[in-house]
């Protein structure tokens, strides 16, 4: 999550969203209060590119707004509203009239008005439309653009400022328009039991020249994902599984310039745009499931690298006792990671020679970073004078080795140099990331290079398990040793961490703790999953299904739709998770993140390269019997059945794919 606009820091009251109901369908987007209406206030409305082309659509019905009863989510990028109106004579408090509005993130509006009585009525509906073609940013930030005036527009409204135009066309026509309000008017006849409906179209169009047809969306994207199935015991798996990637795909976009690469938005509502780490996340953790979307967000990046290997974006902040960390320490290490596993999942290896370039300026970028002057080889925020934080110098390591791999694997020279180096870091870290304390010590944090340490606990501690996928489907050595190992599962898994619905990314009662901070004490399923694939490689599988079950339930108060972040209060009877009323839903990292979690229960560990897969399912198997379909593994479907007792077998793979330890 990123920080709050400029303005909204500034003490303009920023918009919530954690009551409103988000539909997606990048670039577009539909944001909804709970009655289904549009009244022109807060964060409400319909966006194209960034943009607000809808923020009033105020329906009455006999002159009176009717009574909302119900809204639900039918998708990702579709949402039902039921409402009532008035009641029929001798049928007491009984509605006569039920509405039902159904609005997708395209722009498109279908209201449904039913008689219910035993006669027929004629009855008179207004839908009062307005915009203000406010940037999402300004939104945000708690503030709107003016009202923009308005003219007849065939069957509906024209709507323009100058620089941009939007259009609402009506179906069927109006019997009244009135621009000066806004209004759209019909009589509506209805027979006894007899329905009539009104579509509403809305979009950007030409300022100048003939006004036409709202340009359509780009057509919505075939399923990445069609075939990915999860049943088990506990439903709730299977139903987190099919949310998540619903909401990924809604958030899908393409390279206008290579539209056969795709990589993910970050968030709605308010970071429906790439970033880098983010996309480079989602899609390793997706890798399960086929490797497109990872070849797509690499080759996306790759095209965006400067000449030194970085891989421009927006710094992350990263709490109240640490500076913003840059995207490129984040996003440069994980390109190479995401491609090794690629190629590991079955990515074909002409696609990884045209990606090797990009992660070798990844590894020269590296390998300067970890140059600098009194870091011991370590890498240190390319802000001079940075810190040294333990998640960086992970996703450092995890690099180096997945780096040598590759050189290795494709005839390119200094593999084994790469090894060396990852082996430095490892003699560096364990040397310098220790906060002694009395009566035992524990991991750092981070530290300065003149050797000073933070040593509260974090949730980006769990960064120091993942190791990544290996050759045979191994963990690559790890930065810790056993000793450490030990410790951080414990930490991992104390009250002071998990919450009982997840990690928290600041201890409680750590200084400048909040249950509501996006660095400082929520907690983010992104984190909490790499702590479960890290515990479970590691073997402390106990703690691994605890963080899982607590992750489940959260998602289970959510409606299987898992925010960004959300509060990292204490777990207690009668209790359940507090939403953040800033957080974006869907996120990529959230789905992802519960992507990941979930393919833990199944524990595939691939080796294409090698002709090999590894089955390591989690253990205790928290979810009951499981059967995970629908994966990829060489190109080719893959299916795998893990039973109560945690025994697994193989029902769908690839010819010739053997089946490892």
């Amino acid at each position: 999550m990123t920080a709050p606009p400029r303005a909204a820091r500034a003490g303009r009251r920023t918009a919530a969203v954690h009551d409103t109901l988000v539909c997606v369908a990048a670039p577009a987007l539909a944001v909804s209060d709970r009655d289904g209406q549009l009244r022109g206030e807060g964060v409400a409305g319909l966006y194209r590119d960034g943009r607000r082309v809808l923020a009033r659509c105020l329906l009455t019905v006999a002159g009176a707004e009717p009574v909302a009863v119900q809204a639900v989510m039918l998708g990702a990028d579709r949402v039902r509203f039921v409402a009532v109106a008035g009641s029929a004579a001798g049928r007491g408090p009984d509605p006569a009239v039920t509405v039902e509005r159904l609005r997708t993130a395209g722009g498109v509006e279908r209201i449904t008005v039913t008689n219910a009585g035993s006669r027929p009525i004629r009855l008179p509906v207004e839908i009062v439309l307005g915009t203000d073609l406010a940037a999402l940013a300004a939104v945000a930030a708690g503030g709107a653009g003016s009202v923009v005036s308005c003219t007849v527009s065939g069957a509906g409204l024209r709507w323009t400022d100058g620089e941009r135009a939007v259009l609402t066309t009506a179906r069927p026509v109006p019997d009244e328009v009135f621009a000066a309000t806004g209004a759209l008017v019909w009589r509506l006849d209805l027979p006894a039991g007899g329905a009539r409906t009104v579509e509403l179209r809305t979009g950007p169009v030409p300022v100048s020249g003939a006004v036409g047809r709202i340009p359509p969306l780009p057509a919505r994207l075939p399923a990445l994902w069609p075939a990915a199935e999860l049943e088990a015991d506990d439903a709730r798996a299977g139903a987190l599984l099919r949310t998540s990637l619903d909401d990924l795909q809604s958030l899908l976009l393409r390279d206008p310039a290579h539209p056969a690469d795709l990589h993910l938005a970050a968030g709605a509502p308010w970071r429906l745009a790439g970033v880098p780490p983010d996309a480079l996340w989602a899609a390793r953790m997706l890798l399960p499931f086929g490797t497109r979307l990872a070849a797509g967000t690499l080759r996306t990046l790759a095209r965006a690298q400067d000449p030194g290997g970085g891989i421009p974006g927006p710094a992350r902040d990263a709490g109240p006792h640490q500076p913003p960390l840059s995207c490129a320490v984040e996003a440069v290490p994980l390109f190479v990671t995401v491609l090794a596993e690629a190629w590991r999942w079955g990515l074909p290896a002409r696609e990884v020679e045209t990606l090797l370039p990009a992660a070798e300026r990844c590894l020269v970028w590296l390998d300067r970073a970890m140059g600098t002057p009194g870091t011991g080889g370590l890498v240190a925020d390319p802000v001079l004078g940075g810190p040294l934080r333990a998640e960086v110098q992970a996703h450092a390591h995890r690099a180096a080795l997945h780096g040598a791999d590759l050189l290795e694997a494709f005839g390119r020279p200094a593999g084994e140099w790469w090894r060396e180096r990852a082996a430095e870091l490892r003699v560096e870290f364990r040397r310098r990331f220790r906060a002694e304390e009395p009566g035992g010590g524990r991991l750092a944090v981070a530290c300065t290079a003149e050797g000073g340490v933070l040593g509260m606990p974090t949730s980006a501690l769990a960064h120091l398990l993942d190791t990544g996928l290996g050759a045979g489907g191994e963990a690559a050595p790890g930065l810790l040793d056993a000793e450490w190992t030990v410790r951080l599962a414990r930490l991992l898994g104390a009250p002071g961490l998990d919450s009982g619905w997840g990690l928290r990314t600041l201890a409680a009662g750590a200084p400048g703790f909040s249950a509501f901070g996006h660095r400082s004490g929520a907690v983010r399923v992104h984190e909490t999953a790499v702590a479960v694939a890290g515990l479970a490689a590691a073997g402390y599988e106990d703690a691994a299904a605890t963080l899982l079950t607590g992750t489940l339930d959260a998602a289970a108060a959510f409606g299987m739709r898992v925010p960004e972040i959300y509060a990292g209060e204490q777990r207690a009877v009668g209790r359940v998770p507090c939403p953040h009323p800033m957080a974006c839903r869907p996120a990529a990292l959230a789905a992802g993140g519960a992507v990941h979690l979930l393919a833990a229960l199944a524990g595939v560990r691939p080796d294409v390269p090698g002709g090999s897969v590894a089955l390591r399912p989690l253990a205790g198997t928290p979810a009951g019997a499981v059967r995970v379909s629908g994966m990829q593994v060489a190109g080719a479907p893959f299916a795998v059945r893990i039973g109560r007792l945690g025994t697994a077998m193989v029902e769908e793979a690839a010819p010739g794919l053997r089946l490892g330890a």
